[in-house]
């Protein structure tokens, strides 16, 4: 089973390895997917969604939501943070029975990223 969870934030950066309008300083609400897979433990439940909710506010949206991104990331493209957010991510909800299987990052409705952990 695959569990999925979605978040939103808003935040500012730019791409300073990048030459066109988002060089510039910019900011987006972004989407954040977070999917874990795993079987049902103890509870019945892969993993419990209100544990998921507040891991990822206190490890993720606290450090990126209304925040200027390049201070932590510094080519915050969506790849980028995608890699960001999982490093922070999968070693906090990795349990006997689920693991971190993916991670979405959408900086518009029809512009994103998938991640599944391989080498970026």
């Amino acid at each position: 089973m695959i569990l999925v969870k979605e978040f939103e934030f808003d935040a500012a950066h730019n791409l300073i390895n990048y030459h066109g309008k988002c060089e510039r300083l910019h900011g987006h609400t972004y989407k954040l997917v977070v999917k874990l897979e795993g079987i049902r433990g103890s509870e019945d439940m892969i993993y419990d969604f209100v544990d998921l909710k507040n891991l990822v506010k206190e490890h993720i949206l606290d450090e990126f939501d209304h925040h200027y991104i390049n201070e932590f990331i510094e080519q915050p493209t969506a790849e980028n943070i995608a890699v960001y957010i999982w490093n922070r991510l999968a070693p906090l909800v990795k349990t006997e029975n689920a693991h971190l299987c993916e991670i979405q990052v959408w900086e518009t409705k029809t512009s994103g990223i998938i991640y599944h952990g391989e080498e970026a």
